[in-house]
């Protein structure tokens, strides 16, 4: 029989999970949370930076894989309260399939370090980079209809990146004060 030490190492306890859970639905709301500009943009990537940040590679990706499960499977959390396969086909598709790459880049290149600010904001640009690589290749694959990489690279990423460099920003900025205070350490039942 596992002790509760056992769990605490592992990190599969009750309080972790439920982290996990409240982490998948910070992702959905920041989905819905939609801020009016030339090209309006969602806060997603700041829910996907924030999970990775705040309970690690592991946790933060098994988060935002809930997440794509439970928009996959029919629940509203994609933007505009949308849910289903389908969103997944159309021309965003790839770019919510890719916060898992990057949960996963971030993951590996975390190895078990403790939180730095500054080592999780590059982590985070890394795996932003990789997000977008393949987003924009599922969209050139799906959708870009005789359209150059110039113009794909127009539409779908260079609108983006600065307000997705703000989120993240935002985003490490909020887990190290979280870090800081040492709340997470302490509902991990960490000493």
């Amino acid at each position: 029989m596992e002790t509760a030490r056992q769990r605490q190492k592992t990190g599969w306890n009750v309080k972790s999970m439920c982290a996990i859970a409240l982490m998948a639905a910070v992702i959905a709301v920041s989905a819905w949370i939609t801020v009016p500009f030339t090209i309006p943009f969602t806060m997603q990537i700041f829910g996907v930076a924030a999970a990775l940040a705040l309970l690690g590679g592991r946790n933060g990706t098994i988060a935002i894989l809930v997440y794509l499960l439970l928009g996959m499977a029919g629940a509203p959390v994609f933007s505009g309260f949308q849910g289903g396969l389908s969103v997944i086909t159309k021309a965003t598709g790839g770019y919510i399939v890719g916060f898992l790459c990057m949960g996963l880049l971030y993951w590996v290149m975390e190895r078990g370090r403790a939180f730095s600010a500054w080592r999780a904001s590059v982590r985070l640009l890394l795996g932003l980079a990789v997000c977008y690589a393949f987003g924009t290749a599922w969209f050139a694959v799906m959708f870009a209809n005789g359209r150059s990489v110039g113009a794909i690279l127009s539409l779908c990423v260079f609108p983006y990146i600065l307000p997705d460099i703000v989120k993240i920003a935002l985003a490490v900025f909020v887990a190290d004060r979280v870090h800081r205070t040492g709340v997470l350490r302490a509902l991990s039942g960490e000493r």
